[in-house]
């Protein structure tokens, strides 16, 4: 699915438990493979959140796309616990394959910061579900008119360029932050989650009785977890919830976004809805 978020771009897929793949493209990368659509295969950096198969399953088929196009080696970031088993993973796959299936992969711990040139880094924070999982934020260092300068007439800017003086400053910000699989927890502890401009944040369970328990036990979001820290999210432009149970409907979903949270929070999430053929098949058994 194709949308925007605050003026950036998002292609993405995200059903709990089935698969999650959320593309940046304007900064040719992606969070997470869950089962790698096509399109993903374009985007050169992976960030792996953690090892669950609905979110690292399609590393094989983006590793296979990328050598098949003649692609430069794929840069994926996996957190430092994984580093080994994806390696001998891989090793398995190109062994299976008869093939080289070049890629570089980066081990991450929260903290970190990954630079992608152009004023592009990748931070690294830690999230919280059942397995070593982080989040990622990608900030951007732009050159922007100085403030005071807005406004002038183009000449006028154009004179005091030329006559050396400096009439840009360089401002920094967090574009998008994705969570991967966490608990609400990652909203109270990660500042740079609560600074983006987008947010990308899963939301597994909606607002059924004992839906906030099952989220702690699986190391999920409910719904009703998000309104809690409204205010913790003011500062973020747009929020697009993801990774709902494939046994909720559209209709559940959206029916529940409209009566738990407040409605300025509201004003500013985009769910993102599944479409056939996922579904669950006791979808019937849950009521939202």
């Amino acid at each position: 699915m194709r949308l925007s978020a605050a003026g950036i771009e998002l292609d993405a897929v995200s059903v709990g438990g089935l698969e999650t793949c959320i593309q940046v493209p304007s900064w040719r990368l992606a969070f997470d493979l869950g089962r790698c659509p096509p399109s993903a295969a374009r985007q050169r950096t992976v960030c792996f959140t953690h090892a669950h198969i609905d979110h690292m399953g399609g590393i094989a088929t983006h590793l296979g796309l990328r050598d098949l196009w003649r692609m430069p080696p794929a840069r994926y970031l996996v957190p430092g616990e994984y580093l080994e088993d994806v390696q001998a993973l891989l090793a398995l796959w190109r062994r299976l394959d008869r093939s080289e299936l070049p890629a570089e992969i980066v081990p991450v711990a929260p903290g970190d910061v990954i630079e992608l040139g152009r004023g592009r880094r990748v931070h690294v924070f830690r999230s919280f579900h059942r397995i070593p999982t982080v989040g990622y934020a990608l900030e951007r260092t732009r050159q922007k008119l100085r403030a005071e300068l807005v406004g002038l007439p183009g000449e006028q800017i154009g004179a005091m360029r030329a006559a050396g003086e400096v009439i840009t400053e360089e401002v920094c910000g967090i574009e998008v932050a994705f969570c991967g699989d966490t608990t609400a927890a990652v909203i109270d502890r990660e500042p740079l989650v609560r600074r983006a401009k987008v947010l990308v944040l899963e939301c597994t369970f909606l607002d059924e009785p004992g839906s906030h328990e099952r989220a702690l036990r699986s190391g999920h979001v409910d719904l009703g977890a998000i309104a809690e820290r409204a205010e913790l999210l003011e500062a973020v432009e747009a929020i697009v919830l993801t990774h709902f149970s494939a046994r909720y409907h559209r209709e559940q979903i959206c029916g529940a976004i409209e009566r738990t949270l407040p409605p300025e929070l509201r004003a500013r999430v985009q769910p993102l809805l599944s479409e056939p053929p996922w579904s669950h098949p006791r979808s019937d058994k849950v009521t939202a």
